[in-house]
């Protein structure tokens, strides 16, 4: 069963990887064989998960090559480095998100609104239009989107952003059907509320985390290597037949 999730001699480029869920499927990645890409705005975070990866793999392994996803020319470098290092890229995680707004649409900036679209569908789109024709001249290649089950809820706190993430829910399946018949999976994990950084607003409130919590089969929150097993699954041959979909992990937070 082991040899199903290997990805030994694999690329893997994972947006938003120097923490958080990111920071974990690239560890993950690496720990099942693939070479990895880490990569976020900042230089030095990057390097830091890269170091650390290539202490326990070996030199090499891991590449850090920071980006701002809002920046076509830095995704284009990203890329280009990456063909560069390792000599083509197999496995795409768009991982990094934006989301500097909570409260009622009502009261959002156009500005703001225009950025989380900006950089949660867009820059996606970009780097996937960047990476996808080498894969489908290869007629193999994953690409997974890291989504939100907040696209697939309302809120009146962060509606802006679960307009985004249900937007690439949809991508996910658009990309799946114009690839697929060249060989190339497109998917999205829908998240629930894990214990990272970029949800911290939202765990750290007593009334938010409770809501969360409460109504849920579990009862708790999640842990960023709870998705990153997913991210391993579909970027697999064990999810060679698997896409078009979006895969729920929240600890049973839509069940109820």
């Amino acid at each position: 069963m082991t040899s199903l999730f290997d990805l030994s001699g694999k690329t893997a480029i994972v947006t938003g990887s120097s923490r958080g869920i990111g920071k974990a499927i690239v560890e993950q990645m690496a720990d099942h064989g693939a070479n990895v890409v880490v990569s976020s705005r900042k230089a030095g975070p990057c390097e830091e998960v890269a170091n650390a990866i290539n202490a326990k793999h070996g030199d090499g392994r891991a590449l850090a090559v920071p980006a701002n996803i809002s920046s076509k020319e830095d995704l284009q470098r990203l890329v280009d480095a990456t063909n560069e290092r390792y000599g083509q890229i197999d496995i795409v995680v768009c991982n990094a998100a934006s989301n500097p707004y909570y409260g009622p649409m009502a009261g959002i900036a156009d500005d703001v609104f225009a950025k989380i679209l900006q950089n949660n569908i867009i820059s996606n789109h970009w780097l996937i239009s960047m990476v996808a024709p080498q894969m489908v001249a290869r007629k193999a290649g994953n690409i997974t989107i890291i989504s939100s089950i907040g696209g697939l809820k309302a809120t009146n706190i962060i509606g802006a952003y679960n307009i985004s993430k249900a937007a690439d829910m949809q991508l996910a399946r658009n990309l799946a059907l114009e690839y697929g018949p060249d060989g190339v999976t497109v998917n999205c994990i829908a998240p629930g509320l894990i214990k990272t950084d970029f949800a911290r607003a939202l765990w750290e409130d007593p009334a938010t985390l409770k809501q969360a919590t409460t109504h849920s089969c579990l009862k708790r929150i999640g842990q960023p290597d709870e998705i990153a097993g997913m991210a391993v699954f579909l970027a697999s041959r064990a999810g060679a037949f698997t896409t078009g979909q979006t895969f729920v992990i929240d600890g049973g937070a839509t069940a109820v």
